[in-house]
């Protein structure tokens, strides 16, 4: 069983939160989908007899990105591994992307769950972050999309500049009056070398404080749950049996492939965790596709341990209760943090799983931390490495 991610690294324009890599050129996309089948095929040997069980075309924005050249990866792909039909391909795509014949066309080279970047349905928020669609694109594309897939994914993001409770809750209520089974939320962060991060350095922008941004994330943990959303990630919410499959391959620590610039790997082999990073840069990967890792580590039985413990409880189904208690070297310190966050209403437990409450979620990092099997304490992004943080934070 093997997950892959593909990166697409074209955008039309950067939007002034994202640090993601990307590129504005698509002038480049022929030479990067011919440097993309070169690397599928050089990676032939990882790919051989294995069942794919999703394909995530993420980026940058995939949606741009001609669906011919699109299904003719999935066929390099198919050609190589055992693609079948009921994989689930998911696609990122921006709502001004998307039109009744894409949509069909998405669909016929079996494109099974798309991801829409919306953000928000509200015109002002839109603005503030910089996005190209308006309230419209936002609705229009979200319906058209689900006349075409059930499957369907809303990215929101709190926290905007100007945002307040009540036109959050307004946010929320518009999300989930859509009919779309899945909503993912993100709480806006400051990103280094972002025009964004720049613009609040210099008092040219004031986005609400950490205690205002909580408070929404609260919110929508509220109101989802009440429109029947279980929230299953501490970002992700889905009605029953809309779970991302790739998402949840990635959390629960299962071999995922990246291809493209800036993608990463994570394959479990022989007893063995190894974690690989393409080469963050669209040039040099297409002038040596078969080369493209430009980094990659053996995890040591520790980084395993921390990354299972992180990412675990970070999902609604939790972390086995003696799984910590057999490998930490202070039992007692451990059962302290038990009950400490039991008390705190942070933490539950039930037939020997330790899971955070919805309360929780909002701190999970924090307590994952309290747990590190290390002397030195690490953070979720050092402990799961850039690949899964990304997943973790946004991808």
């Amino acid at each position: 069983m093997l997950h892959c991610y593909v990166h697409i690294p074209f955008c039309r324009t950067r939007c002034p939160y994202c640090d993601f890599f990307l590129v504005t050129r698509d002038d480049l996309q022929d030479r990067f989908f011919s440097a993309l089948r070169e690397e599928t095929l050089a990676r032939s040997d990882e790919l051989a007899g294995r069942t794919i069980r999703s394909v995530h075309f993420g980026g940058g924005t995939p949606s741009l990105a001609p669906a011919g050249r699109l299904g003719e990866w999935l066929e390099t792909l198919a050609g190589r591994a055992v693609l079948p039909a009921d994989a689930e391909i998911t696609l990122e795509a921006n709502p001004e992307d998307l039109s009744p014949g894409s949509l069909r066309d998405l669909a016929s080279l079996g494109v099974s769950r798309l991801s829409i970047g919306v953000q928000s349905f509200l015109p002002l928020k839109l603005a503030s972050l910089g996005r190209a669609h308006d309230a419209s694109d936002a609705l229009r594309a979200t319906r058209a999309a689900l006349e075409t897939f059930g499957n369907v994914s809303l990215d929101l993001i709190c926290g905007a500049e100007g945002e307040t409770p009540g036109s959050w809750v307004k946010d929320l209520e518009l999300a989930a009056g859509t009919g779309a089974p899945h909503v993912s939320v993100y709480m806006l962060t400051l990103e280094k070398n972002t025009l964004l991060e720049r613009e609040v350095r210099k008092g040219r922008c004031e986005l609400p404080g950490e205690e205002a941004v909580a408070g929404m994330y609260t919110a929508a943990c509220e109101l989802l749950g009440e429109r029947g959303f279980l929230h299953y990630e501490v970002s992700n919410f889905s009605r029953p049996g809309f779970f991302s499959r790739y998402n949840l391959g990635c959390w629960h620590r299962e071999s995922y492939l990246g291809f493209g610039p800036s993608a990463h790997s994570f394959v479990r082999r022989n007893g063995q965790e190894l974690r690989s990073a393409n080469v963050r840069s669209l040039i040099r990967y297409m002038g040596a596709p078969r080369s493209a890792v430009e980094q990659s580590e053996r995890l040591s039985p520790e980084e395993q341990r921390n990354e299972r413990l992180f990412l675990s409880l970070r999902l609604s189904s939790g972390l086995d209760r003696n799984f910590l208690l057999r490998h930490h070297e202070d039992r007692d310190a451990v059962l302290a943090g038990l009950d400490r966050f039991r008390r705190e209403g942070l933490l539950e437990e039930a037939e020997g799983v330790v899971r955070v409450t919805e309360k929780g979620f909002l701190f999970a990092d924090m307590i994952a931390e309290e747990f590190c099997f290390s002397s030195q304490k690490r953070g979720a992004d050092d402990a799961c490495g850039s690949g899964v943080a990304r997943l973790a934070d946004k991808h």
